[in-house]
């Protein structure tokens, strides 16, 4: 079997690349450097990075049906006008946890944001998940846990997956057309040296895709849980992959540079770059952010 092999999409050096996210409206591919306040838009037919300076450490950005980009940013949701490349304030999510910001989303067929907060520090057990639906923000599915991830839904929208990032873990849980889920169980742990859980996504088949902070690559698993893809990447922290491209078979991948000391830094110069490969499996198309 041939060995895949990642090309750079994009150098940019991100501190903490992350949320890479199609949007088949503009044939461009959204992502987020955290820690650089940053909203990068890639053009893959033109190979052009273009970005933005946010008002504070994002998290990600969803194309929304009304022309916009939802955001997650430390202060709360925020929206992006692509056109003016400005952001603005539309409302908070945990005012009396500052120490918290929101950390990783996406959405499911109906167009509702499922989405999560974290403990900036990565040390208190102070993250939750939450679902936004027409206006409405309700906490739901696991925790608290320090660093929330995913979340990540399937592609006949019957399930949604949730990661808990420092405990190695991620649950599945039954998702409803109402938006209301089944009791979260178990569906993937890690204890060796594959490092830690950080974004997912879902192919068309229902495979699910993990990137790893930490460990060099990510990792297929079929809806069993059993995994049946490893990709390594040239750089230890591996982020969050997205679909892309006009038959969503290009892998995007987000990885970062943070954490890593100046020798790994020397050995790793493409740590915080955008990445790609080919995809033997497609992935699905993402509803539009639909928050009316």
């Amino acid at each position: 079997m041939a060995v895949i092999e990642p090309r750079v999409a994009a150098r940019l050096g991100a501190t903490l690349g992350e949320g890479p996210v199609w949007d088949a409206q503009r044939g461009c591919m959204w992502f987020v450097d955290i820690k650089g306040k940053k909203l990068h838009r890639f053009d893959p037919v033109s190979g052009t990075l273009a970005s933005a300076d946010a008002p504070g450490e994002i998290g990600w950005a969803l194309p929304a049906d009304n022309g916009r980009l939802l955001c997650g940013l430390q202060a709360g949701l925020h929206w992006f006008d692509p056109d003016t490349r400005t952001f603005t304030f539309w409302r908070s999510v945990e005012p009396t946890l500052p120490g918290n910001r929101l950390n990783d989303a996406c959405t499911d067929r109906q167009g509702r944001v499922w989405f999560g907060s974290m403990d900036n520090a990565e040390t208190a057990e102070s993250g939750h998940f939450y679902r936004l639906d027409a206006g409405q923000i309700d906490r739901v599915g696991p925790g608290p846990v320090s660093i929330t991830n995913g979340p990540a839904v399937s592609p006949a929208g019957d399930r949604i997956y949730f990661t808990d990032t420092i405990g190695r873990r991620i649950w599945q849980a039954a998702l409803h057309d109402d938006g209301s889920l089944g009791d979260p169980r178990p569906f993937l742990s890690f204890t060796g040296d594959e490092g830690y859980p950080d974004g997912s996504i879902t192919d068309a088949e229902g495979n699910v895709w993990v990137g790893f902070f930490g460990g060099h690559g990510a990792r297929r698993f079929d809806p069993a849980g059993r995994e049946i893809e490893f990709v390594r990447l040239p750089v230890a922290n591996v982020t969050k992959l997205a679909f892309g491209g006009e038959d969503l078979r290009t892998l995007y991948t987000t990885t970062a540079a943070k954490g890593l000391s100046a020798e790994e830094r020397a050995a790793q110069p493409h740590a915080g770059d955008l990445f790609a490969f080919d995809a033997k499996v497609p992935g699905h198309p993402l509803a539009l952010a639909h928050v009316a």
